[in-house]
């Protein structure tokens, strides 16, 4: 007779508990995939390779560091899809290559380039931009699976960080001038890029786009545009396009917001809704 032999009623919940670890501890003894982890890889240099550049003072060379991340960024996603390579490993490397490449990189040449004059509002403001910038991608990894494919909530980091770069390479772009303006304006976008990486503001993920079908012959005259304004001037157009992308967002909840209101059988267009249907129609605007 064994006295310290557990009750029996203990020896189920323990043999849970031990199959619950087996099953959160991932299978590393296995092998991680190379192709899509050595493109995060990629990234994640070209993010530091960024922030060497901006305490050498050399802006222009960071920046396009940055964009250099952003096609890493692109591709690791996409190459890990096609090639059936897609692993929990190599999702949590690529958030954590993303706060480096597209919040501490951003962050470090915002302040060094522009906010610094500021002294402790300007360190203020790049650190509350990769504060949320990695709450942002947080939120992603936990939402991934409850929220609409369609659209992204909140600014994704990796735009956040485009119009950083391409603001500076827009600046230079246009000869370099107006110091004062560039620490105003600076400033002030740092502030609305961190508020839009936290807010529930939808953003189109381009993720139903399926370039492998058909699609109709003026898409392809676009494209074609596109890309020779590109290829003269890469600077105006990168611009022009992470920009545009950053104020999608505010006006497609506006139109939202703005189509709710003047839509047929609209309570609040006939009259003045009760205090329930204020809070329902509240909730309902907040889930944006």
């Amino acid at each position: 007779m064994n006295p310290e032999r557990p009750p029996l009623h203990v020896l189920p919940t323990r043999m849970r508990a031990l199959q619950s670890r087996k099953r959160m501890s991932p299978p590393l003894r296995r092998g991680v995939y190379l192709l899509p982890n050595l493109v995060t890889t990629g990234g994640l240099f070209s993010g530091f390779f960024s922030v060497i550049s901006t305490f050498r003072e050399e802006y222009l060379v960071a920046a396009i560091a940055v964009l250099v991340a952003l096609v890493c960024d692109a591709l690791d996603g996409r190459i890990a899809r096609l090639t059936h390579t897609t692993s929990s490993f190599g999702v949590q490397y690529d958030s954590l290559s993303d706060v480096i490449a597209f919040g501490v990189a951003p962050g470090v040449l915002a302040h060094r380039w522009a906010l610094e004059p500021w002294g402790v509002w300007g360190w203020l403001a790049a650190s509350l931009y990769v504060t949320c910038g990695a709450m942002r991608l947080a939120r992603f990894n936990v939402q991934v699976d409850v929220v609409d494919k369609k659209y992204f909530v909140g600014l994704p980091i990796p735009a956040a960080a485009g119009v950083v770069a391409t603001t500076i390479l827009m600046y230079y772009f246009l000869g370099g001038e107006g110091a004062t303006n560039k620490h105003v304006t600076l400033l002030l976008l740092i502030y609305a890029l961190a508020g839009l990486m936290v807010s529930t503001v939808p953003y189109y993920s381009f993720k139903d786009l399926h370039l492998r079908h058909r699609q109709p012959f003026w898409l392809l005259i676009v494209g074609v545009i596109v890309v020779q304004v590109t290829i003269a001037e890469p600077q105006m157009m990168l611009f022009s396009i992470f920009s545009l992308y950053a104020l999608s967002g505010p006006v497609m909840m506006l139109t939202r917001l703005r189509s709710k209101q003047t839509a047929p059988g609209n309570p609040v267009a006939i009259a003045e809704p009760s205090e329930a249907t204020r809070g329902i129609d509240s909730d309902k605007e907040s889930s944006l």
